[in-house]
């Protein structure tokens, strides 16, 4: 099979489920039935709660959601072969993370805006709540850690052994970086066009768009900061610990929004190259059931739980309740908003998921055939195979079409980033914070009063992150890959009992949910052997110690928290909000 007839295919199937299983969901949950105003309206604030037009907040959504996620995870799983992975993309997308995301943004739009966690609190318990924070929190930093190293990758220079930048190897990393900054400061120009001018969207959309290419020329012809990943990871620790307590109008709509742009032309530059290069996808194995990782020791990975966790973002991510619950709901401007926003930002990230499949095989191809010039690591292999496919046909056009597309990877990124320290602000706020009793960070005392405050929670929050992404995303992909979905199966969790407690149909829930939590469980205990395996070996640094520590923290939590959901559901309060 060629890979333009699996992608014809592959949106087929997601465009059915939309139609037909999101129409279904709708009715059995009665979305859009109450005639009230949406959180975005009721509680509006002008800094979280904002309205914002379906357009922008899809922008907003879709950027933070996608990520690296759905680029990174299709190509770590693409050993175990390309047909398990697409029925895996295609199955989960539509059955598993479309459920999980358009529930959490409906469960948290009927409690108020509020997160996850205070809806677990509201239809479980407080502990309940108190442990699926800290699970959210660490789950978070492993974010923070993962993205920030990938996009310090895709800034940071490269140095010869004697200490010299090496301009040659490094110019399209700074190209990157020169308009990634410069995307930032147009994006905060179209934020206060929009939001205190008053310009109308169409008109800014043009000009911002107009901006976006105005920027790639000049990135292109001038860049010239060239600095270490290491100095680009503090310096994005900086950017997103701004980002995070600064009003949502300012950056993150602008900028997420823009970014949907260069989201868009990525995704037909993608469509475009699988058009002229149709990749075979008999240059990958259809389906491996084991994958050897290590061929020194032989040791390697099982298709059954690996692959469901590699993949993560492309299929299902407990990421995305967060966003949903934490920053889209507050923005939602019409409940009818959620469906295609929400479940339909899931299944356009598993079109990228698929699209990046067929990358993947024309990189094997091309790396056969040109094994000293081979495309390694999930930058290359995405955006350079995309760029070759093109190039190809029309040659001249590969420089300005990586940089593009390693530049949209990059936004995705830094989109999440700052997206994930703002929900990790907020779940540190709210551990220290009892909302029964009213409590917020401006009316209570003593060491709750430091704890909540916004600045700290970030500033604590980007340190962590930070010095564990200096370990590098390779070495934790891992467990954040498991941590994550880990988090979507108590994210599914969490909407199954809000759903049975006011007498709505949730059995859509139940066996995702506990296909998710059984298979990340068996992967978080898997990667904590391999970490413990590392130690006993001797020689290893911090990071196995953190990650087996971290593993077997995040089972405790999830077991305890699966187990008095599981509960809740088998006898249901019946006296919950709608």
């Amino acid at each position: 099979m060629n890979g333009l007839v699996l992608l014809i295919i592959s949106v087929a199937v997601l465009l059915a489920g939309y139609v037909l299983y999101g129409r279904w969901l709708c009715k059995q949950w009665g979305v859009g039935e109450l005639d009230k105003p949406t959180p975005a309206h009721a509680l509006e604030d002008g800094i979280d709660y904002v309205p914002a037009k379906a357009p922008i907040l899809m922008g907003h959504h879709f950027s933070s959601i996608a990520g690296a996620g759905p680029i990174t995870g299709p190509i770590g799983a693409a050993g175990f072969g390309w047909l398990a992975c697409t029925l895996w993309i295609l199955i989960g997308g539509i059955f598993f993370g479309g459920v999980h995301d358009f529930g959490a943004l409906f469960a948290s739009v009927r409690h108020d805006g509020k997160s996850i966690g205070e809806i677990i609190s509201t239809n479980m318990s407080k502990r309940a709540k108190m442990l699926f924070l800290i699970f959210a929190y660490l789950t978070l930093i492993l974010v923070v850690a993962a993205f920030a190293s990938i996009v310090a990758g895709t800034f940071g220079a490269t140095f010869t052994e004697a200490g010299e930048v090496d301009l040659v190897a490094s110019e399209a990393n700074a190209r990157v970086a020169m308009v990634s900054l410069l995307f930032i400061a147009i994006a905060i120009v179209f934020g206060f066009l929009v939001y205190r001018r008053n310009a109308p969207m169409s008109v800014a959309s043009v000009i911002g768009v107009i901006a976006i290419v105005a920027i790639i020329a000049i990135g292109m012809n001038f860049h010239p900061i060239y600095l270490s990943k290491d100095a680009w990871m503090w310096i994005c620790g900086i950017y997103i610990a701004i980002a995070s307590v600064t009003p949502v109008w300012i950056l993150l709509q602008p900028r997420d929004y823009l970014s949907s742009f260069l989201l868009y032309a990525m995704l037909a530059l993608a469509v475009v190259a699988v058009v002229l290069a149709r990749p075979d996808m008999g240059s990958m194995a259809a389906v491996n059931t084991f994958v050897v990782t290590n061929p020194d020791t032989g040791a390697g990975n099982p298709i059954f739980p690996v692959l469901f966790t590699t993949i993560a973002c492309g299929a299902i991510s407990g990421f995305h309740s967060l966003v949903s619950s934490g920053t889209t709901s507050k923005q939602l401007d019409k409940e009818t908003d959620a469906k295609p926003i929400a479940y339909g930002g899931m299944l356009l990230e598993c079109v990228l998921a698929i699209l990046t499949l067929c990358a993947v095989a024309y990189a094997y191809s091309w790396n056969a055939a040109n094994p000293d010039n081979a495309l390694a690591g999930a930058t290359a292999i995405f955006g350079g195979g995309l760029a070759h496919m093109i190039d190809d046909s029309i040659p001249g056009t590969y420089s300005i079409l990586y940089t593009l597309l390693v530049l949209t990877y990059s936004a995705f990124c830094l989109t999440s980033l700052d997206t994930a320290t703002r929900l990790a602000r907020f779940m540190f706020q709210e551990f220290w914070l009892d909302s029964s009793k009213g409590e917020t960070p401006e009316n209570v005392t003593g060491y709750k009063k430091v704890l909540s405050n916004m600045y700290v929670s970030t500033a604590i929050t980007v340190v962590l992150g930070v010095l564990l992404g200096l370990n590098g995303y390779e070495k934790i992909w891992a467990l954040f890959g498991s941590a994550n979905q880990l988090l979507a199966g108590l994210g599914l969790l969490a909407v199954a009992t809000w759903l049975g407690n006011i007498g709505k149909n949730n059995k859509m829930f139940l066996l995702p949910m506990g296909f998710m939590i059984i298979v990340t469980i068996c992967s978080l205990l898997v990667n904590t052997k391999n970490q413990i395996a590392v130690i006993s070996a001797g020689g290893a640094d911090w990071g196995p110690y953190v990650q087996a520590i971290l593993g077997i923290l995040l089972v405790v939590l999830a077991v305890i928290l699966a187990i008095e959901g599981c509960v809740t559901i088998a006898h249901p309060k019946k006296n919950q909000k709608v």
